[in-house]
This record gives structure tokens, C-alpha cells and sequence, in this order.
């Protein structure tokens, strides 16, 4: 690859606003979202821009419940589930490198 024809392409994040059950709010940055086809559930992950005591960025994941007509973050309490978003976040670290 040439380098001097590469040129870095800055994305603009996208945010998104978290609604607190005691109605306090919060602006989050999303990493991704994604869908499981077979299950039809869609999920985010996203960052309030955290970093650990080892400085890796904390990142959340939410199930994203629309069947109200409004969207609900819901947690993932199911172990196969957590496993298969797992193996989603592994594959995408990959492809970042």
C-alpha cells in the first residue's frame, strides 16, 4: 500500500442521548449496532468515553427494545446471547487492526 495515497478519514461519531429511569440524561458516543437475523434483536454498544485502570475505553452493550414505538436499552441477562455478542466485538477488534 502506498502511504503517501492513503489518506485517514475522520467519521463524525454518532451520539446518542440516554434517557436515566429518574429522568436524568446523558450523551453517549455509539461504537455499533447490530442486528441478529436469526432473532431479530438489535443491540448497540456505546461509550461515555471511560478508560479502565489498564486505559482501555469501557464500552456498554444494550439490547434495544422498540416494541413500545419508543426505544428501551434493556441489559443482556441471557448467557447464549452474551456469548454470540461476544464473539460480534471479537470480529469487529479484528477488523480495526
Amino acid at each position: 500500500m502506498d502511504m503517501e495515497n492513503t489518506q485517514k478519514q475522520d467519521l463524525e461519531k454518532t451520539k446518542m442521548t440516554i434517557v436515566s429511569k429518574d429522568g436524568s440524561t446523558e450523551e453517549v458516543e455509539i461504537v455499533v449496532a447490530f442486528e441478529f437475523k436469526d432473532t431479530g434483536k438489535e443491540y448497540v454498544v456505546y461509550t461515555k468515553n471511560e478508560k479502565d485502570e489498564n486505559g482501555n475505553i469501557t464500552v456498554y452493550v444494550s439490547h434495544i427494545d422498540d416494541s413500545t414505538g419508543e426505544p428501551k436499552l434493556l441489559g443482556v441477562e441471557n448467557e447464549e446471547e452474551w456469548n454470540r455478542i461476544k464473539d460480534v466485538l471479537r470480529e469487529l477488534a479484528k477488523a480495526e487492526q
